[in-house]
């Protein structure tokens, strides 16, 4: 049996969900009794919060290569990370990584390939949001004809307030749910998005639908839980 290392705690309610959508994910496709090898590195947030903020982004990769190299030592045969921000630096990592990683952002694009939109749109930290990443992967996975439409200034500014006082800590408020549907469909009017990326962890604990206003959204933990299963569940 292959054993996942998992980089979690950025934050620790979604890293909760990766626990429980593993496992029962796994005992749904081997319903033999048995249960997933997972190993959890859960990282001290704060020190790796200061450095994304500082835009330290190569000590950011030194600090997370530092951590998957535990979980190396600790017998993982191939590990992810729990979050979609450090993607930011995801091929940095990947590169000085002993063990494989599974990309949340490229698990997430293959998923966008089966559903066949063509403009969707992306939620996350602000650090997210803004950064390259997702379109870039995007584009270089080969899935043409697929743009990405990110919210306003305003709207990214709420998003990214809401995510780090609230979803992190996992507070859950109707009010916040509302408003994020809100401006969901404000970018199916303005963007025409067809459909949704929640490009953050904790947006799945708070946008729980298969569909936000009419649109399919794209969970990215149960996307990256998917591939992990499969991982997990192939031949050594």
């Amino acid at each position: 049996m292959k054993t996942v290392g998992i980089i979690g705690g950025i934050g620790p309610e979604s890293t909760i969900e990766y626990y429980r959508q593993i496992i029962a994910s796994y005992r749904e496709q081997k319903p033999d009794g048995s249960y997933p090898s997972i190993i959890l590195n859960s990282v001290n947030f704060k020190p790796l919060l200061d450095l994304i903020l500082a835009n330290k982004w190569s000590q950011v990769t030194q600090h997370l290569v530092g951590e998957l190299e535990k979980l190396a030592k600790a017998g993982a045969d191939f590990a992810v990370i729990a979050a979609n921000t450090p993607h930011l630096v995801f091929d940095d990592i990947r590169r000085e990584s002993s063990i494989p990683l599974i990309s949340i952002v490229e698990a997430t694009c293959e998923a966008a390939k089966a559903l066949r939109l063509k403009r969707l749109g992306l939620f996350g930290t602000r650090f997210t949001m803004q950064a390259r990443f997702y379109p870039d992967i995007f584009s270089r996975e080969g899935i043409e004809g697929i743009t990405l439409a990110v919210p306003d200034e305003n709207e990214q500014s709420y998003i990214h307030d809401k995510y780090m006082n609230e979803l992190i800590d996992g507070i859950i408020l109707p009010d916040t749910r509302e408003r994020l549907l809100t401006i969901v469909e404000h970018m199916k009017e303005r963007d025409d998005i067809q459909g949704l990326i929640l490009g953050g962890t904790e947006l799945s604990l708070i946008l729980r639908d298969a569909t936000a206003r009419g649109i399919p959204v794209l969970d990215t933990t149960r996307i990256h839980v998917k591939a992990i299963v499969t991982e997990l569940l192939s031949p050594p």
